[in-house]
């Protein structure tokens, strides 16, 4: 009787696994149709016509591109510094957007000067190595996230010395799948043999 009790729950917790990407992708479609539809019946109320709706969306998406193309090719527009320094002066809102900013940056291609490296560190203990994200460094000295498997937004915000840690050849998208997947996916496997 423990051991089926055992395989059931180990099956349970595979199917959970398995079912976890695909809630969390719903999850995302359902979060954005909501934001979407909200929107077009805010503005539908407001013109209460199809085309005024539509013409609405056409230049609020170009609007929002413009913004991008803008921001590749040159940085930030001034509309944005200005909103910048306008949040910068509420307090507790100019924290989260901070934070929220410095996270973005971290993950998105564009800036190729914060949180690209991705190193391997012992963590809880010595001679037990995960992999964890650069998030700032200050001479010998680095600041790293370790993510929890196999949900990496949680986790440990450490400093450690540079001779505590190994560098990876992963990159962030990689060390992500590598976490969600709690090691399945780890097409750097070879790395594990330079681990001391």
């Amino acid at each position: 009787m423990q051991n089926y009790t055992k395989t059931l729950l180990n099956y349970f917790l595979i199917g959970i696994l398995a079912i976890i990407p695909i809630v969390v992708i719903l999850q995302i479609i359902i979060f954005i149709e909501k934001i979407v539809s909200d929107l077009f019946s805010i503005v539908y109320d407001y013109a209460d016509s199809y085309v005024y709706t539509a013409l609405f969306f056409v230049v609020s998406f170009t609007i929002v591109v413009s913004i991008g193309q803008k921001i590749v090719k040159k940085g930030r527009p001034w509309v944005i510094t200005i909103f910048d320094r306008i949040i910068a002066k509420i307090p507790f809102l100019n924290t989260v957007y901070r934070v929220i900013g410095k996270l973005i940056n971290m993950f998105s291609s564009h800036d190729q000067t914060v949180g690209k490296e991705v190193v391997y560190v012992e963590y809880p203990s010595p001679g037990i190595w995960v992999p964890a994200y650069v998030t700032n460094h200050h001479e010998d000295r680095y600041v790293l996230f370790i993510p929890t498997s196999p949900n990496p937004t949680s986790g440990f915000t450490v400093i450690v010395h540079q001779a505590k840690i190994v560098k990876s050849a992963m990159n962030i998208e990689e060390a992500t799948s590598f976490i969600v997947s709690v090691g399945v996916d780890y097409n750097k496997s070879a790395e594990m043999t330079q681990l001391p």
